[in-house]
Formats: C-alpha cells, sequence, structure tokens
C-alpha cells in the first residue's frame, strides 16, 4: 500500500503537528506522560467572519442604536419585549437573548465584555483583518509567525511553564496562523481524532511504514508523532466526562470545547488552547432577537457556558477571550443585514478576570462619532487586550517580543 494512500485512510490525516523531535524524545518516556503542575491556560476562541459587536453587546441606552438598525435591532429590556429584548447587564449595555447562558456568569463575576475593540487597521478584508489579529501586527504582511507562537518561543516569556508536547493545542484541522512559527504546537479536530482509530493490524502496519521507511516530508516527523499518541493516550483525557451538571452542544464548536476540558482535567500541560468557529458574516437577513445571527450566539454561548460549568474551580486558572478580526457596519443595510465595519466586541470570562462590567470606552453612535461616517469606532487595540492576558495571566515578560512595534498607552482593566 503507498504511503500516502495509507496515511489518508488513518485518522493520522486529521493531525497537524509542529513538535520538535528532539523535543519529544526529551519527554516521551515509553508511556508516561511528564504531567505538569497544574498552571494557567488560556482559551482563545475566534469568531471568523466579522460578529456583529452591536448586536452582540447591545447598546440600548444609545438611541442612534435603533435610528440605525429598524429591522434588526435588539429591543431594550422590558416587561413588554420579554424574552426577545437585551438581557440587561448595567442599565446601558445588554446581552443579545440568544446570550442567556452567558448571564450567570457575569453574574458571578467571571464575565467581561470588551465593547469598541479591535485592530487600528483601516482594513475591510476578513482574510488580511484575520491575519493581523493573529500575527499582531496590524498592516504588516511579512510577519511570519502569530503571537501566541511567539509567547510559545520567547526565552524568558514564563518563567514557570513545564513544557510537554501538548503546551499548545488548536482544534482545528491545521494549524491556525497565531500558532505558526517555530515553537511546537499540535493541532487536532478533537481528542478522539488525535489517534490511530482504526487499530489493529493496520495501526501497526502504519507505525512500521513510520519507522522504517525512507526519509521523506512525512516519515520524518513520524516516530515523533507515534510517540505522542502514545502520550495522549496514557493520559487518556477521554475518560473525562463532562461534570457538574454541563451539557455541551452537539456541534463541532460545542465538541471541541469539551475536548478542551478533557486535555486541562487531564492535566497534560496545556497552556494555550484554541479553536474557532465561521457563520459570522451576516450581510443578509441577520435578524435580530431571532434569525441568523441569534442561532449562532446561542450554540456560541452554550458550549461557552458548558465549558465553565465542567471546569469548575478549575475557572481559576482559566482566561477565555473570545474574538473576531473586525465588527459590523453601525447601520442595517437594504438586505436586512451589515457590511464590514471597524470595532467589535471580546468577551473576557474566567475567576482572574474583573467581572460585572464592560470594559472600554464607548464612543458613542451619532454621525460624527463614528468612524469614517459609518462604523464603530476603535477605542481599545486588541494588543492592548492581548498583552494584558499574556503578562498577568500567562506570566510572560517580554511583551516587546510578543508584539514587535508596539506598547500597550494603557491597561485595558480586564483582569484583577
Amino acid at each position: 500500500m503507498q504511503r500516502r494512500v495509507f496515511v489518508r485512510d488513518s485518522a493520522l490525516a486529521l493531525v497537524t503537528m509542529g513538535l520538535s523531535p528532539t523535543f519529544l524524545r526529551r519527554t516521551a518516556l515509553g508511556l508516561e506522560l511528564p504531567y505538569a503542575a497544574r498552571g494557567k491556560v488560556l482559551i482563545c476562541l475566534f469568531q471568523r467572519g466579522a460578529a456583529d459587536a452591536l448586536n452582540i453587546v447591545v447598546p440600548f441606552g444609545e438611541r442612534a442604536y435603533y435610528a440605525m438598525r429598524p429591522g434588526i435591532a435588539i429591543a431594550p429590556p422590558s416587561s413588554s419585549a420579554g424574552v426577545n429584548g437585551a438581557i440587561d447587564l448595567d442599565g446601558f449595555f445588554g446581552l443579545h437573548p440568544a446570550l442567556a447562558p452567558l448571564k450567570p456568569l457575569w453574574d458571578r463575576g467571571l464575565l467581561a465584555p470588551i465593547h469598541a475593540v479591535g485592530s487600528p487597521s483601516a482594513t475591510r478584508s476578513h482574510f488580511d483583518a484575520q491575519d493581523y489579529m493573529e500575527s499582531a501586527t496590524p498592516d504588516d504582511k511579512g510577519t511570519s509567525d502569530g503571537w501566541l507562537n511567539r509567547y510559545l518561543a520567547t526565552s524568558g516569556t514564563c518563567e514557570q511553564c513545564t513544557p510537554t508536547p501538548f503546551r499548545a493545542v488548536a482544534m482545528t484541522p491545521q494549524t491556525p496562523r497565531v500558532l505558526q512559527g517555530s515553537a511546537p504546537s499540535v493541532a487536532m479536530n478533537s481528542v478522539a481524532d488525535f489517534t490511530v482509530r482504526s487499530g489493529g493490524a493496520q495501526a501497526a502496519q502504519l507505525e512500521a511504514l513510520y519507522r522504517t521507511g525512507s526519509a521523506d516530508l512525512v516519515h520524518g516527523t513520524g516516530t515523533e508523532m507515534f510517540e505522542a499518541v502514545k502520550m495522549l493516550r496514557a493520559a487518556n483525557p477521554q475518560r473525562y466526562q463532562p461534570e457538574h451538571g454541563a451539557t455541551y452542544p452537539g456541534s463541532q464548536f460545542g465538541q471541541r470545547l469539551r475536548s478542551i476540558a478533557q486535555l486541562i482535567r487531564a492535566g497534560v500541560g496545556l497552556e494555550v488552547a484554541f479553536a474557532d468557529v465561521g457563520g459570522w458574516d451576516t450581510h443578509v437577513n441577520q435578524g435580530g432577537a431571532t434569525g441568523q445571527l441569534a442561532q449562532r450566539l446561542g450554540d456560541f454561548s452554550t458550549a461557552i457556558a458548558a465549558l465553565v460549568t465542567d471546569l469548575g474551580d478549575r475557572m481559576q486558572d482559566v482566561v477565555i477571550l473570545t474574538m473576531s478580526e473586525f465588527g459590523r457596519m453601525a447601520r442595517q443595510n437594504g438586505s436586512g443585514g451589515t457590511d464590514h465595519g471597524h470595532a467589535g466586541a471580546m468577551f473576557a470570562i474566567g475567576g482572574a478576570v474583573k467581572g460585572q462590567r464592560v470594559v472600554g470606552r464607548w464612543p458613542g453612535l451619532a454621525p460624527e462619532q463614528l468612524y469614517e461616517g459609518r462604523d464603530l469606532a476603535l477605542t481599545t487595540d486588541f494588543r492592548a487586550v492581548f498583552a494584558e492576558v499574556a503578562s498577568r495571566h500567562l506570566g510572560a515578560t517580554r511583551l516587546d517580543a510578543l508584539f514587535p512595534g508596539y506598547t500597550p498607552a494603557s491597561v485595558p482593566g480586564v483582569l484583577e
């Protein structure tokens, strides 16, 4: 059987790895895993497609919001609006009603929305904006690595880290831009996929091909890949079932968050996790309290709430940070949707988060306050949020290496 065909038909075709061979040989001792001490974890969740910040964290106290969105605005909280009204947070901002699963996190002080946040780049290209956010170098297409990979690779960035092959994991088919670079990382669709699922003779044959085949692009990391598979099998994250009544949605996104929880609870040394979810490019028929955006937000919030519930007191060591490449135009378009905009919104969730407050200076939606006369203006650079989380949560000490050419003017105050 040809090696390429054999790999394609195995579960290893679902695995993308950036593991250094010497790194794995140093850590893979038989089937024993170098379990790391309980440490800090950052989970980054990317909403690809430009999520509509104004209908996610609703400025119901802003009259201009309703004037510009007569067909898709979320009604202010009131008894008459009922379940279709915004979920009141502070008398001015509210959550989209489909984000109801996140309201208990706000009430517990675990949730802080960040509004009018994003990239200073003026681009309205999804591809460019995502690249700039993941590289953390706006308007610089020459950056070869992602900011999270620079965090992992920078000597002295984290003095207390105990590296393992699963220090950085992306629940994606391929390594995302944010984790591309010289430091090792792993990409997988799920914990279950990170194995030779067919087992038996086929698995043995595949391993033999890797170990004894002629050197090529696959063989170069084949042995190390099998060692990592053995290490994860020894830890057996799948034995950890959701706890505390957590119920994950059956969507791909929900199941990937479930896998992240399993890796955290298995103690494999996970420090950085990444997952993304598409479907946020709502040019047509976006809907208001119900409809296309509401359905997407329902799955998104239910999955995140399940992850927080599942992890329980582990959330004291975890920060979840959501992001999208940019926001959407303040005024609805003629197709019942919204076009590409500028500033957006993030969510920070965790025990270390300074919750029950909307972070960031609100710029207003009056015509003279809009960016280029059409968009929510930017008041918080996304790199300021990343820098605060990297330093105060993960312990990064070389922010100049993580964010070249950028020094935060102030700390957003996302964390305690």
